[in-house]
């Protein structure tokens, strides 16, 4: 019998190696589509975070253009909770006072949410509509504004009652914010404001010209114009500043992103 040589061990040796290093690589390739998924998935969990971080905090600054535009960020590849884009992106719209985008984007987050997380979808969108209302009412349509209204208090009634209870109220992306009396808070105010865009507008009456009284000039007029108009800029601002605030008591200020 030949024993092998030191030659053939080696050519032996070589051969195993090269069989181990086929096997590595193959694996390498099989796991390398789970490798980027799993790589992916770690980039898309880390970017949720960071955009809806951004989303909330310009929010709360008042840069609504840097919310939206982070909330969109959380719109690629929304595997995960698919309900918090388009609810950041309408709430920063709502913000910016684009009501219609942003009713839109809310009507659109509400088939998307699971279980509890409709409720602030459904209170926000409630604040939209009415605030369109509010809109249509400046511009003194009254039953367009009428309309609004019913719908934006036919949401609020419609509300879930789950929505107020403790754990609705834990999973609120503003939870200092009391939900259960929000919805009341908004129902008593949307009524209000149906019934009174439905009263026929009071005829004030002219005072009789006296002697010596002088009628009011044009220029009077637009004064009293610009003032009232001033008046009204100041009490939207200040509404606005305090739907925004801690307490969360401003009626129509809708809530933060999620």
């Amino acid at each position: 019998m030949i024993s092998p040589t030191h030659a053939d061990a080696a050519a032996a040796l070589l051969a195993v190696n090269r069989r181990r290093r086929s096997i590595r690589r193959w694996i390498a390739i099989a796991t390398l589509p789970l490798t980027l998924a799993a790589l992916l998935l770690v980039v898309k969990l880390l970017s949720m975070y960071a955009f809806a971080h951004t989303s909330i905090s310009s929010f709360v600054s008042g840069a609504y253009a840097e919310s939206e535009s982070a909330a969109r960020g959380q719109d690629v590849l929304n595997w995960f909770e698919p309900v918090r884009a388009p609810y950041n992106i309408g709430t920063a719209l709502g913000g910016a006072d684009e009501l219609d985008a942003a009713r839109s984007e809310l009507e659109g987050a509400v088939p998307l949410a699971q279980g509890l997380e409709v409720c602030p979808v459904l209170i926000n969108l409630s604040l939209v509509v009415e605030r369109q209302g509010d809109a249509a009412q400046a511009d003194g349509d009254a039953a367009q504004a009428a309309e609004l209204y019913g719908e934006a208090l036919e949401i609020t009634v419609e509300t879930p009652e789950e929505c107020r209870s403790d754990e609705a109220q834990q999973q609120s992306p503003q939870p200092d914010r009391d939900m259960s009396d929000t919805l009341d808070e908004n129902q008593q105010r949307q009524q209000q404001k149906q019934q009174q865009s439905q009263q026929p507008p009071e005829q004030p009456q002219q005072p009789e010209q006296g002697e010596g009284e002088q009628s009011e000039t044009p220029q009077d007029k637009l004064d009293d114009i610009e003032d009232r108009l001033n008046q009204g800029a100041q009490e939207r601002e200040d509404q606005l500043g305090e739907g925004q605030g801690d307490d969360g008591d401003g009626g129509g200020g809708t809530d933060k992103p999620w």
